[in-house]
């Protein structure tokens, strides 16, 4: 028995389902549409794949990330992490993970999928290793959920202080159609600019002009409100 998804299902609201579906624009052509929904909200999901998924196989994990319900989705996603997060002594299971991973970005297909993800995982399996696979993801990737997971899978090397890949693949989105992309690379950015300002404001130098505007304010959030309003209104 998949322990996480029979658990999961008896969390089910329906007096959420609702909101939950406006929220993740779930409507005709909105980003979401045609998501179905649990009403379960996301801390009680972690509680459950908590206490579930050492007692899961990677079919039982499959059997949850290709569900129909976001919810359980999620669950399987967060699962998958924690496999992989305690597999450290064991570089097969961990690679096991990642393929899985990228085998199944078909459903991850939201940016609370992805950004509960793809960092933990993919970002950490790449920080010593070779990392073409992200800017593939950002440069070809089928859907703005697998270019997303491109630049939100650098938040790992940007906590090591790594910051040339967060850049360079902001270069690739920088002029990306949609405002998901735009937030997903000003939230990268901003991280970068904590880590070392002087490398943002440089990376912004001859970008900021042409830049989607809301991808400035998220990049720039940070800086003194002055400094803002320099940016904003050049």
């Amino acid at each position: 028995m998949n322990q996480l998804l029979s658990e999961i299902l008896s969390y089910a609201d329906p007096s959420q389902v609702a909101g939950l579906a406006r929220f993740f624009k779930t409507g005709p052509g909105q980003y979401g549409e045609g998501d179905k929904f649990l009403g379960i909200k996301v801390p009680v999901t972690r509680e459950v794949v908590k206490r579930c998924w050492p007692s899961l196989s990677i079919e039982d994990i499959r059997e949850c990330v290709t569900s129909e319900y976001h919810e359980v989705r999620l669950a399987g996603l967060l699962a998958l992490v924690q496999m992989f997060s305690h597999s450290k002594k064991n570089p097969q299971k961990q690679k096991e993970c990642v393929d899985f991973y990228l085998a199944h970005t078909d459903n991850i297909n939201n940016w609370d999928l992805v950004d509960l993800s793809c960092y933990p995982l993919l970002g950490e399996w790449l920080l010593d290793k070779d990392r073409t696979v992200l800017y593939d993801l950002a440069r070809e990737g089928k859907t703005i959920w697998e270019q997303r997971i491109g630049i939100v899978s650098t938040m790992t090397f940007v906590r090591h202080g790594q910051l040339d890949d967060t850049f360079a693949i902001s270069d690739i989105l920088l002029h990306h159609r949609h405002d998901l992309i735009h937030k997903a690379v000003g939230w990268l950015l901003r991280e970068a600019g904590k880590k070392d300002k002087d490398a943002l404001v440089a990376y912004l130098a001859p970008r900021y002009r042409t830049m989607p505007r809301t991808m400035l304010r998220y990049a720039i959030e940070k800086f003194p409100e002055e400094e803002r309003k320099q940016y904003l209104e050049k």
